[in-house]
Order: structure tokens, then C-alpha cells, then sequence
């Protein structure tokens, strides 16, 4: 199995953290992990991404220009990423809210659109939009399991955000669903 996996958005959605998330979470599965985040004037307002290669083989190399997965979360990513998920089986999530249209895709590549910002804000959770993506994704591929995530969640955010955790998991679970149904 190798995931290699484009996560796009504008800065502060949680891009980066969603992807350093999966990749702990995989390396504590015992998986090979590769993650690298766009770092700069991204972060900011402007459009952050990340890359998350999971294997079960040795990864030879971090920079990819193709991808299996692609989370895409706003248009300017749609418009610079879609295209770069290859097909066959490739798949493409986007946030409903944040893209303009449906993306154009290479053939072979199924495309799903969420609602993950109404259903972060439907939970009371609205910064925990990128919880409720990394749901609709881990339903879709099952690269690693909900408790692994929530373990890498609480080792990653600082002790002081800890009660948020039921509120993070409960967002993981509606983007499950939000797949599911």
C-alpha cells in the first residue's frame, strides 16, 4: 500500500496540521511516512499545502508531482492541483464551500465533494473544519485508524488544548459520516 496524498487550502484551515496529524498517526501504525509542508507566506491567508506519502516500502523520495489523493479546500488549490491526481482509482475530496464548480479531473480519478465547514460549524467546531476532512478521507481510504489519529492529536496539541479533544474526535466521526451517508 502507498498513499501519496496533496492536501491544499488557504492558511489557517489546518492544512498542515491535518497532514502532520496522519502522518504521525501512520508512522505509530508502523507505516513509512514522508511529510512535507510548504512553509512561508503560505501560512497565512494565502493557499498552504502538504504532502503525506504513507507505504509500506521505503519511500525514495518526499517531492512529488502527482499524487494518489488530493484534499483540496479552496479554488486557487483546485485550480493548481487537480490535474495532478492520477488516475486509475485516484481520488479527489473538496470542501463544497470553498471551491467554485466541480473540479475537471484526469480520467479514472473519482471526485467527492463534502460539506465540511457547515458541518464544523453545524457541531459548534468551526476550527475543527480540517477533523472533519481527515474523517470524510480515513472513510473513503482507511489508511489509518481513528484511535491512532486521536493518540497523534493529543501528542501533537499542547497540553492547554486538551479539552478540546472530544470536541476534535466528534468532528472526525461527522466527517465519517458526512461520507457514510
Amino acid at each position: 500500500m502507498t498513499e501519496e496524498l496533496l492536501i491544499s487550502g488557504f492558511g489557517g484551515q489546518g492544512v498542515l496540521s491535518m497532514g502532520k496529524i496522519l502522518a504521525l498517526a501512520a508512522m505509530r501504525e508502523g507505516h513509512e511516512v514522508s511529510w512535507l509542508p510548504a512553509y512561508g507566506p503560505e501560512q497565512r491567508g494565502g493557499t498552504a499545502r502538504v504532502t503525506v506519502i504513507i507505504s509500506d516500502e521505503p519511500i525514495s523520495s518526499p517531492a512529488l508531482s502527482t499524487y494518489t489523493s488530493a484534499i483540496l479546500l479552496n479554488t486557487q488549490s483546485v485550480d493548481r492541483f487537480a490535474d495532478a491526481v492520477k488516475g486509475p482509482d485516484g481520488l479527489l475530496l473538496y470542501e463544497g464551500m470553498g471551491v467554485n464548480g466541480v473540479p475537471r479531473v484526469n480520467e479514472g480519478v473519482e471526485v467527492r465533494k463534502i460539506e465540511a465547514m457547515a458541518c464544523a460549524a453545524e457541531i459548534g467546531a468551526p476550527r475543527s473544519l480540517n477533523m472533519v476532512v481527515l474523517g470524510a478521507f480515513l472513510a473513503i481510504r482507511p489508511v489509518v485508524g481513528k484511535e491512532t489519529v486521536m493518540k497523534a492529536l493529543a501528542e501533537i496539541l499542547p497540553s492547554r488544548l486538551h479539552a478540546t479533544l472530544p470536541l476534535n474526535e466528534r468532528a472526525l466521526l461527522e466527517g465519517m459520516n458526512l461520507i457514510k451517508s
